[in-house]
């Protein structure tokens, strides 16, 4: 069975949302503690959302300098699928698995909020399950979410396809071209701000009335993991 790493540093909130994700997705989740050095072998891992060590200095700036980011950001560099919700974007960024960064929302406000993101790449380890083009509704919530890079990142990053979720309908924080999540070049590397982890069970994610499968759409997201695994 696939075994999915949910790496849990001090001030994680979803991490055990992100297990039970990797869970009805069929896979093994298997839990990493931020301080440690081993990987325990598993096939994929997953930065959860929260606040990790009070988001102090910068969201995921401390976080990034954990021990076990060391072996992160190694297993990324040898393809090994990597995904980081919200705060785990920003730690990806902090460890320069991706790059630009996120500054506060630019309204200055917290957001809680159902959001239409659209698929723009399907080309990625995280994705591969979905169509391209399709509008699908995930959570969202953060205060420093406004993803910017300078005006070069920002044009290759678009030009390479690698704007991976964009914004649809609102800009919820300022993020530069509505860009709600991106990947490295090799497209086993995603992050993004809204939280697929809470749109896995009908009845318990978004408004069903605008989602397209039920609530459910942030499902895709862990298949999508596994089926990159099992295809490579």
């Amino acid at each position: 069975m696939t075994r999915v790493g949910v790496v849990t540093f001090p001030g994680s909130l979803d991490d055990r949302d992100a297990q039970r994700a990797v869970r009805l997705a069929g896979a093994e989740a298997v839990a990493l503690w931020h301080g440690d050095h081993d990987l325990q072998g598993v096939d994929a891992i997953v930065l959860p959302g929260g606040f990790s060590y009070g988001d102090y200095l910068r969201c995921g700036a401390i976080a990034s300098l954990s021990p076990i980011m060391a072996e992160v950001i190694s297993a990324a560099n040898s393809g090994m699928p990597v995904l980081g919700i919200c705060n785990g974007f920003q730690m990806l960024t902090e460890a320069h698995l991706l790059p630009g960064g996120l500054i506060r929302n630019d309204h200055g406000s917290f957001i809680c909020r159902d959001q239409v993101l659209r698929v723009e790449s399907t080309g990625t380890a995280w994705t591969n399950s979905f169509d391209t083009g399709a509008e699908i509704v995930i959570p969202l919530k953060n205060g420093e979410g406004g993803f910017i890079a300078d005006a070069e990142t920002i044009e290759r990053l678009e030009g390479d396809g690698r704007v991976v979720f964009r914004y649809v309908d609102v800009n919820p924080n300022g993020s530069l071209n509505d860009i709600a999540g991106i990947s490295n070049e090799r497209g086993n590397v995603v992050g993004l701000m809204p939280h697929p982890e809470h749109a896995i069970e009908e009845g318990f994610g978004p408004d069903t009335a605008l989602a397209m499968r039920n609530g459910t759409d942030g499902l895709t997201v862990f298949t999508s993991a596994i089926t990159a695994l099992i295809s490579a």
